[in-house]
């Protein structure tokens, strides 16, 4: 493979990329995938990425542009394209019947329903098959996607806002606003692409918080709001239960509860989830992640107290931690902090965060990183050859 040949493919295949970004928070359950479809002529003849779970998938938005320039030409995708019908048909067959003669995917998809089945579809129907290419970037972009099926529970990112010295209230409680409006504003663009928010019943009892996403500029993606409440404290009239389009309100309490409570919150809006108690004698979070994640939640994001925090760390199922860090301090040994509950006796013991990345948002600095080494970090970006499957 020439050198102008190599470069141009990694061109094509970063657009790919850069189109499926534009389904953020949209598309799940399902992937983000971006495709841009290349003529015989060397030109780009259609382009197309997944806009929202059930419409069109981005391979055939770009055949369809392409037309019949799609014919004896490439196709340019970050994910291999699908081989069972779901609320659309299978794609890999739409793409033989287009004429096109050669796919370059990025990555293969992990989903049992497709892995490897859309690839050996398009074989069989002539098509050459070439994967790796940008593979490490287009892993990153379905980490959520990826993760929730390796792992059979949503993505986890912990979110934490707090002063120099770790705090993330006043004494009396007061954390309304640690982070400046930037930071805020930030947020609920972050929030715009999770499919879940989580906190504990002390945030809903102290802050009384909507758990929505409120992006500027646009309408909020309605989110699934869990709140962890082993003894149904939950108030009726908390801000977080009124049904939000059709999203629900998860209640997650402890086996055996009152049940004439729970009748109430359900009376309120809420869906109550019962669990065992886990090793803290509280809601058990790992069949709670296995019960959200059967519901499509691919990604949940996690903004607890320190309490919560600390048993996603202990009990390892924290994928990503971002922590915004205001320039004041609170400075007194009262005032709550970001993780509570002891993670280990030694420094040795402590949890460190890896593949870092720092950013200014008006006056806080946001911290970002990874529990685990993620497995993107592990895939091979810009082969020199290209891998045939």
């Amino acid at each position: 493979m020439n050198a102008e040949h190599e470069e141009a493919g990694r061109r094509w295949m970063a657009e790919a990329i850069s189109l499926a970004r534009r389904g953020a928070g949209r598309t799940s359950p399902n992937p983000l995938v971006g495709a841009v479809v290349i003529g015989p002529d060397g030109k780009a003849a259609g382009r197309g990425w997944h806009e929202r779970a059930g419409s069109p998938h981005a391979e055939v938005i770009a055949l369809k542009e392409a037309g019949g320039l799609a014919r004896g030409g490439t196709l340019y995708i970050n994910l291999e394209p699908c081989a069972h019908r779901g609320k659309t048909p299978p794609c890999a067959p739409a793409v033989v019947e287009a004429g096109i003669t050669r796919v370059v995917a990025a990555l293969e998809d992990p989903d049992p329903r497709v892995a490897g089945k859309g690839f050996r579809i398009l074989e069989e129907g002539g098509v050459a098959v070439e994967t790796g290419l940008l593979a490490r970037e287009a892993a990153r972009l379905n980490e959520a996607f990826i993760t929730s099926i390796e792992k059979s529970r949503p993505f986890v990112t912990l979110k934490m806002a707090m002063s120099l010295d770790g705090r993330i209230a006043a004494p009396s409680g007061e954390s309304r606003w640690i982070t400046g409006k930037p930071a805020r504003a930030w947020a609920h663009n972050f929030r715009d692409q999770v499919d879940a928010i989580l906190v504990g019943v002390e945030t809903l009892l102290k802050d009384d918080p909507l758990l929505t996403a409120r992006p500027e500029g646009k309408a909020g993606k309605p989110l699934i709001r869990v709140v962890l409440d082993s003894r149904l404290r939950t108030p009726i009239e908390a801000r977080a239960l009124p049904p939000d389009r059709g999203v629900a309100t998860i209640v997650a309490a402890l086996e055996g509860g009152d049940s004439s409570r729970a009748a109430e919150l359900e009376k309120a809006g809420a869906e109550i989830v019962f669990t065992e108690a886990g090793p803290d004698g509280r809601v058990a979070l790992a069949p709670l992640l296995e019960t959200l994640g059967a519901r499509g939640v691919r990604h949940l994001l996690v903004e607890g107290g320190g309490r919560v925090h600390g048993s996603f760390l202990r009990q390892g199922l924290a994928d990503r931690v971002m922590a915004f860090i205001a320039p004041m301090i609170i400075g007194d040994d009262s005032a709550p902090g970001a993780v509570s509950g002891g993670l280990g006796s030694s420094l040795g013991a402590a949890p460190r965060l890896s593949h870092l990345e720092y950013e200014v948002i008006g006056q806080d600095i946001l911290i970002q990183g990874y529990l685990d080494d993620p497995f993107w970090a592990r895939s091979q970006d810009d082969p020199e050859e290209y891998s045939d499957v």
